[in-house]
């Protein structure tokens, strides 16, 4: 054999070995989980939230009703998915954003949530609740790195 064979023979034994070592070991393994799949909501601290819905409706065109608005639109794909996301305004003095002292909160579209919950436990993030479900979704918040609170949400698309 010629010293160039021998090489190219040694060095394929040495991964096929390294492949067959690694898969032996329990290491943790990559995740390939898409974790935000959209926005779902956007909701804001503000002193009058009925004077604010009905300015956006006025000068903005926003069909607002006691929640806020909501924005329909088609999975890109999948165009037979329907979607949505949420526009909010809540009062000022509001608790529901806390542990945070900001004045906004975003919703973010997930799947698979009780997987990704105990993923993001294992990478030290903050849960701060245990996940609640609904007829259109299921819910839980977290903490993001500045301790801006972040609701997730699994919803029931049409």
């Amino acid at each position: 054999m010629s010293p160039r064979s021998i090489l190219f023979l040694a060095l394929a034994i040495s991964f096929g070995l390294g492949f067959a070592f690694r898969s032996t070991l329990n290491l943790p393994k990559k995740t390939t989980m898409k974790k935000v799949t959209g926005i779902g909501g956007i909701f804001f601290k503000c002193k009058d939230p009925n004077q604010m819905k009905e300015w956006y409706q006025t000068h903005l065109g926003l069909n607002t009703d006691a929640y806020g608005t909501r924005f329909e639109w088609r999975d890109a794909e999948d165009p037979s998915k329907k979607g949505s996301t949420i526009w909010s305004p809540f009062p000022e003095k509001t608790k529901y954003f806390e542990p945070s002292g900001s004045d906004f909160m975003i919703n973010y579209r997930v799947d698979h949530l009780e997987e990704l919950v105990q993923l993001l436990k294992q990478e030290g993030v903050t849960v701060l609740d245990e996940i609640e479900s609904y007829d259109y979704g299921k819910f839980v918040h977290i903490l993001d790195l500045e301790g801006n609170k972040i609701e997730l949400w699994e919803p029931v698309d049409e």
